[in-house]
């Protein structure tokens, strides 16, 4: 089984979609099984992170911006892909460090996730998009 999810983004930050996906996994009516996530996307990522305490999410974008600044940080001057803005490459710098796709084991129709976990996009992009996530279910 597998379905697209569409998450629109306004910014750099990551995009919880958890009940969208948990949803769609109780609506297959398989008890036990395997959820795998797909970004098809090379700018954003995908991530298991907290989602009670939002400043973890703003910690972790803070994290990754000081990690991999901007090309127009003097820092980053090496870099030559720098056509499409000063946030692109550094967002495929940040995807080739982060998940693209993600394997949850499901149980009870339901993803298996911690009490404090969340699925989420991570936008690296400061521009709004709308990135798609295939999402396939095996019993």
């Amino acid at each position: 089984m597998q379905t697209e999810f569409l998450i629109k983004t306004h910014g750099q930050g990551l995009y919880e979609f958890t009940r969208d996906a948990t949803r769609w996994v109780a609506e297959q009516q398989v008890s036990q099984g395997l959820l795998t996530l797909f970004v098809q996307h090379t700018s954003c990522s995908l991530l298991i992170q907290e989602n009670a305490d939002p400043e973890v999410q703003t910690d972790l974008r803070s994290f990754f911006h000081r990690l991999v600044p901007p090309t127009t940080d003097p820092a980053m001057a090496y870099l030559t892909h720098t056509y499409e803005g000063p946030d692109d490459m550094p967002a495929h710098i940040k995807a080739a460090m982060m998940p693209v796709s993600l394997s949850i084991p499901v149980a009870q129709g339901r993803p298996v996730l911690g009490t404090w976990q969340g699925i989420y996009l991570f936008e690296h992009r400061n521009a709004p998009h709308t990135r798609h996530v295939t999402a396939h279910l095996i019993a």
